[in-house]
């Protein structure tokens, strides 16, 4: 009996041992899998801060999260998120699909640069819709990895710096308005982070891309009489119009 007693005190305290690394690493799990799976999917370096989950509540907090711009883009980054929280289903973390009951992203710094033609955050769409359509690129419907459901992905609080090139780096900044996605893969088969983070940019993307429009839109007759401007030969002209392009970005 004495034995039998010291064999489940010996387990148990194994178990706690067990749940006690779990806990500790599990964050160091999840910043590896960010820092590994992001560039795979967006071509472009990804960074985060931290991350602390709980396995017996799902909760968590995700930290200093910075998405890097494609190579010939000269602004440092074009996503950086101070915070994320998350709330997963603990029994779903060792299933074949993980359920995700919630993300929110909290005020994100987006920076666009380029044009609505052609930007950092369009190139990194396009790498992400490739890696999305490519089974060996981890993000097709049929290629390795875990599955995810996301039953809501919210993106709040964001703020878009419109970069300016002419300007050596100035740029206005808009707001935008909250983005909402929610029961995504919610189907048996689920759906893989390629294709997640697929289903957010085009999202993010979209707003990005409004918001743009509307702050170009906005600056009116100026930004007619600048660009006219360019059109005049000799540094004059270039020069009247960099003038008359700065005058705005400072409105």
């Amino acid at each position: 009996m004495k034995i039998l007693i010291r064999i489940v005190a010996v387990v148990a305290v194994l178990a706690i041992v067990g749940l006690v690394v779990l806990y500790f690493s599990l964050g160091g799990i999840v910043k590896k899998g960010v820092e590994s799976v992001g560039p795979m999917v967006t071509k472009v370096d990804v960074k985060l801060g931290g991350a602390n989950i709980s396995p017996f509540s799902g909760n968590g907090q995700l930290s200093g999260l910075v998405v890097g711009n494609p190579e010939g883009f000269k602004t440092p980054s074009a996503i950086k998120v101070g915070e994320v929280s998350v709330g997963v289903k603990p029994g779903s973390l060792f299933a074949d699909k993980v359920v995700v009951t919630s993300v929110r992203v909290i005020n994100p710094e987006i920076t666009f640069e380029g044009s609505l033609k052609g930007s950092n955050l369009s190139k990194i769409l396009d790498n992400v819709n490739a890696a999305a359509g490519s089974a060996g690129g981890g993000g097709g419907s049929n290629g390795p990895g875990k599955k995810l459901q996301v039953d809501e992905f919210v993106i709040s609080g964001a703020k878009v710096n419109l970069s300016a090139t002419l300007l050596g780096g100035k740029s206005i900044t808009v707001p935008l308005p909250d983005i909402r996605l929610t029961d995504l893969g919610k189907d048996a088969n689920g759906i893989t982070a390629g294709e997640l983070t697929q289903r957010v940019m085009k999202a993010l993307m979209q707003e990005v891309t409004q918001a743009a429009g509307s702050a170009i839109t906005s600056l009116g007759k100026g930004a007619t009489d600048a660009v006219k401007d360019l059109g005049g030969k000799g540094t004059d002209g270039v020069k009247k119009a960099a003038e008359g392009v700065k005058s705005l970005f400072k409105k």
